[in-house]
């Protein structure tokens, strides 16, 4: 069971030609010690669409525990060391958003432990992240609605919601790694077998009327731009696949 109630998702914007140089660094050297000061790290990603991306999500016990972890990974000698090749590989690294879970879906519960990595073959499948922006203040009706209406539908349809988060609106402890402050989103996560299989589950959910009439134009226009898709690969390592 997932006990962690603070998450990140981070998207990185990388120099051409840098993601592999950052996702090799990245594996080798800052998967364990992150992990060692009680952070996970829940997914790491490429993104299909965006070749200079490099997506991935860490969770926390809590804010307290968030702030006491990156503060011991950021003075670590491991991070002294190779912090500065990781940043070499990036345009940026502060499109953040802090998120918390709300209920009804237990975040990752798909997840391998660590201690599970080396007995899989391969990560695979395709894990698509949805990012619904909204009026501030207004997470929580947007989440009952989309637990009791929109989740149902999704999971008739046969998709694999793995988390669905909100903005986490507690003051970030560490600021030396800013946040996107400010702003109020819903964020969830799919997993597919594989891009034929997440095609199959959008054509079953745009087939049910409910879905297509009412719940999917509901949530829409509650939102302030278009609902944000992005398809992500898990890379090597990542706890989150298929």
């Amino acid at each position: 069971m997932n006990a962690h109630t603070v998450f990140e998702l981070r998207r990185y914007r990388l120099l051409p030609n840098g993601r592999e140089a950052l996702i090799s660094l990245f594996d080798r050297e800052f998967v364990e010690p992150q992990e060692a000061t009680g952070m996970r790290i829940e997914g790491e990603f490429r993104h299909l669409d965006d070749p200079d991306a490099f997506v991935w999500v860490r969770s926390f016990r809590d804010m307290e525990a968030r702030t006491q972890a990156l503060a011991s990974f950021y003075s670590s000698p491991v991070w002294k060391e190779h912090g500065p090749a990781a940043n070499e590989t990036m345009l940026n690294s502060d499109n953040v958003l802090l998120l918390r879970p709300i209920g009804g879906v237990q975040p990752f519960a798909h997840n391998l432990q660590r201690s599970q990595e080396i007995e899989r073959p391969e990560a695979r499948g395709l894990v698509v992240v949805n990012i619904c922006s909204l009026p501030p203040r207004t997470e929580e009706d947007f989440a009952r609605y989309f637990t009791d209406k929109a989740l149902p539908v999704m999971q008739e349809a046969g998709g694999r919601i793995d988390a669905v988060f909100v903005t986490e609106r507690s003051v970030n402890g560490f600021p030396r790694l800013p946040v996107r402050e400010g702003e109020t989103v819903l964020v969830w996560f799919e997993c597919h077998k594989d891009e034929e299989s997440a095609a199959r589950y959008q054509e079953r959910l745009h087939q049910n009327v409910n879905w297509a009439d009412e719940v999917y134009p509901r949530m829409d226009g509650q939102c302030w731009r278009r609902i944000e898709v992005a398809r992500l690969t898990p890379t090597s390592r990542s706890l989150c696949s298929w």
